[in-house]
């Protein structure tokens, strides 16, 4: 067990220690983000091995270290569906969009975002902006990053929950204001690695927290089953494992879950077509490494801890169980990176959607008649918007924080399904299907997204799971008839080149 007042210093310490890096890094990559493209993906300035394990650092949030262990403090073993899901699926996903994505992605002048390369892809100004305001779903997302902060320094440390949100959001905001994308991917870097030792080191603990010597997962099991049977069950009695159906949409969300924006624009960083095979088997380490252990300290938590008043602490209160003071303020330290390294993509990528795919094509030309003449002035404003951009989706998520969900998991879900419901068909199809065209991804973005909003904003489907299943055939469907329908319209003539 941890002593109290020695924690708290030692991971006032770690922060302190921790602003004075990420703000040095911050630092460095100021001068990579003079320009638009430097600050959104800062392509070829970082090495591909590293910007996977920024993917892997960016997946693993606070949901995967707070939210998903907390499904498992309640609902048991039917949480390993999403946990094994998370690295098996997910980084197929990966393997087969990726290497299509990033050649698609070089054409013209070059996609700096998912909605810049469903531009590029249909030849739509159109569909850029609708994503990018989808996009912006992504909100969701960022809050549950900032609860799972400030969930996290208030049960360690006993600060106050608001003081933990506003401590977040103003550290990331501040040093990606400065350094764009490559202060973001170096950070990951390193983060990234500490989540890694500190995930293992959390599994390896359930040896002397559970007991049974090498069979401490057989103890688990027994332990949790003699708690209640429904524990150990394939399928929860309820909640969002409550049938084969709700895991069935599970795993379709994981599998297309790389393709959210702040993720798949970690592929249009990478310079040269030969790095993306370092890039795929850095993602693939590191997803397998953070995805894969911290759910069965969730399931710890049950036994040793039955009645937390929150599930999403249990990791936090299971590791200041497990380890001595200093080792838990190391692996508190890992916690915080999980959630900060998504968290700032989260920032960034929204904010380079903001900038890029909205007010560019929507209201500069508006501001900038003459745009050949005007296009110095275009990006230079392009790149103020985004960065003001950046407070206000800061802002905005640190209110929208002050209200603490009562699952962290299902809110970061809400934004996510949203967005994928809306922009799966459109990528999938256009990868595959040369009659893919503008009409048809217009039709399933709106009708896609459309759906999953109606389905759950009026309860007719209270499981986010289900209701992103649902939206995404009815996205499929959409684009599929309207496409047929007007067939006489075309692709983009250089993508059906390329195709060719």
């Amino acid at each position: 067990m941890a002593d109290k007042t020695f924690l708290i210093w030692s991971i006032t310490a770690f922060l302190l220690l921790y602003l004075v890096v990420i703000l040095w890094v911050g630092k460095l990559g100021a001068k990579h983000s003079r320009s638009m493209r430097g600050y959104s993906i800062a392509r070829g300035q970082v090495n591909p091995w590293i910007i996977g394990i920024s993917f892997g650092a960016t997946y693993a949030s606070a949901n995967l270290f707070l939210g998903v262990p907390g499904w498992a403090y309640t609902y048991g073993a039917p949480t390993l569906w999403w946990t094994f899901g998370c690295f098996v699926l997910t980084w197929s996903g990966l393997v087969l969009f990726a290497r299509k994505f990033w050649r698609d992605g070089q054409k013209q002048e070059g996609a700096l975002t998912l909605p810049h390369w469903l531009k590029i892809r249909y030849g739509s100004v159109s569909i850029q902006v609708l994503v990018g305001l989808l996009a912006l779903f992504n909100i969701y997302y960022v809050v549950g990053q900032n609860v799972g902060l400030a969930t996290t320094f208030e049960a360690i440390m006993g600060l106050p929950y608001a003081w933990g949100v506003i401590l977040g959001v103003a550290v990331t905001v501040a040093y990606l204001f400065v350094g764009g994308a490559y202060a973001q991917y170096i950070g990951d870097g390193i983060q990234g690695v500490f989540m890694c030792v500190a995930g293992l080191a959390i599994f390896v603990s359930l040896a002397w927290t559970i007991g049974g010597g090498w069979n401490f997962l057989g103890e688990l099991g027994a332990q949790l089953h003699a708690i209640d049977p429904n524990l150990t069950a394939p399928v929860a009695q309820s909640g969002p494992f409550y049938s084969w159906l709700a895991i069935i949409s599970i795993s379709w969300l994981l599998f297309t879950f790389g393709l959210l924006p702040h993720l798949m624009n970690k592929v249009l960083s990478i310079e040269k077509e030969e790095d993306l095979r370092p890039f795929i088997l850095s993602s693939g380490i590191t997803l397998f490494l953070l995805s894969c252990f911290a759910v069965f300290a969730g399931m710890a938590a049950r036994v040793i801890m039955p009645n937390l008043a929150s599930a999403d602490s249990a990791i936090p209160v299971y590791i200041e169980h497990a380890f001595p003071t200093i080792v838990v303020a190391l692996m508190i330290g890992g916690l915080l990176s999980a959630i900060l390294s998504t968290t700032n993509s989260l920032y960034l990528g929204m904010s380079a959607i903001i900038g890029n795919d909205i007010y560019k094509p929507l209201i500069a030309p508006l501001i900038y008649r003459d745009a050949n003449a005007d296009s110095d002035k275009i990006e230079k404003s392009t790149l103020v918007v985004s960065r003001a951009g950046l407070i206000v989706v800061g802002v905005v998520s640190m209110i929208m924080s002050f209200k603490r969900p009562d699952s962290l998991a299902l809110l970061t879900q809400f934004g996510i399904s949203a967005i994928i419901s809306g922009v799966i068909a459109p990528i999938a199809l256009g990868y595959v299907w040369q009659k893919a065209n503008r009409l048809g991804a217009l039709a399933s973005t709106i009708g896609g997204a459309g759906c999953y909003i109606v389905l759950t904003v009026t309860g007719i489907q209270e499981n986010v799971f289900v209701a992103l299943g649902i939206s995404s055939i009815v996205g499929f469907v959409l684009m599929i008839v309207v496409c047929l329908a007007t067939s006489r319209v075309s692709v983009p003539q250089e993508y059906m080149a390329h195709a060719e």
